[in-house]
């Protein structure tokens, strides 16, 4: 399985390229912020990759900017009815952020704005990956937590805080869940619980 490719951009098409790296040229799928990352076609570039390989069928390659990209890309595949296609339409329409933002709150009409998602999928990534999509991209620190300011609550909670401005939530949303929250767990789990008790206001 290919996890990731360094070489020489020879051709770039409106979502995929061929990258030669040793002496071979590999077509590769991308996602629109790998593409927005590709330097000119004859420079070098590095791409994580996701290897789809189907019985009777050619393995294609679909890259990333960066690994945890990558991890949301995976995350996604676990639902059922989403392909690889489906997953780079999701990661193309929407940041990041914009996505995680959409499914941890069953934002069905944002979702189905994306072109190829259906009110179905939509659906189903909003049941199956509330819970989880919003620790995945934390962890992997694509949501990017702002900088730490001063009336921020300690530890863990203050983690919590920013991870869900990050997320697109006002303080004024979330202020009164943070002190029901128990300080020992961690901050993935405590970010799970505040979601969960953001959906039930």
């Amino acid at each position: 399985m290919i996890a990731s490719l360094r070489g020489i951009v020879l051709d770039k098409g409106a979502d995929a390229i061929v990258i030669e790296a040793g002496g071979v040229g590999y077509a590769v799928s991308l996602t629109a912020a790998a593409m927005r990352s590709l330097p000119p076609v004859g420079a070098e570039a590095r791409l994580f990759i996701y290897t789809h390989a189907l019985q009777d069928s050619p393995w294609q390659l679909y890259g990333f900017a960066d690994g945890d990209e990558r991890q949301v890309f995976e995350t996604l595949l676990s639902v059922q009815g989403v392909g690889p296609r489906v997953a780079v339409a999701l990661l193309s329409g929407l940041s990041v952020p914009e996505l995680v933002r959409a499914i941890t709150t069953a934002d069905l009409a944002r979702l189905t704005q994306v072109r190829g998602i259906g009110r179905k999928i939509a659906e189903r990534l909003s049941v199956e990956l509330r819970d989880k999509i919003g620790v995945v991209a934390m962890a992997g620190g694509s949501l990017a937590p702002l900088p730490a300011a001063s009336g921020l609550p300690a530890g863990r909670l203050g983690e919590v805080h920013l991870a869900l401005v990050a997320l697109g939530y006002k303080p004024a949303e979330f202020e009164a869940v943070l002190p029901t929250l128990d300080k020992e767990l961690a901050t993935a789990d405590l970010v799970k619980r505040a979601l969960a008790a953001l959906r039930r206001k």
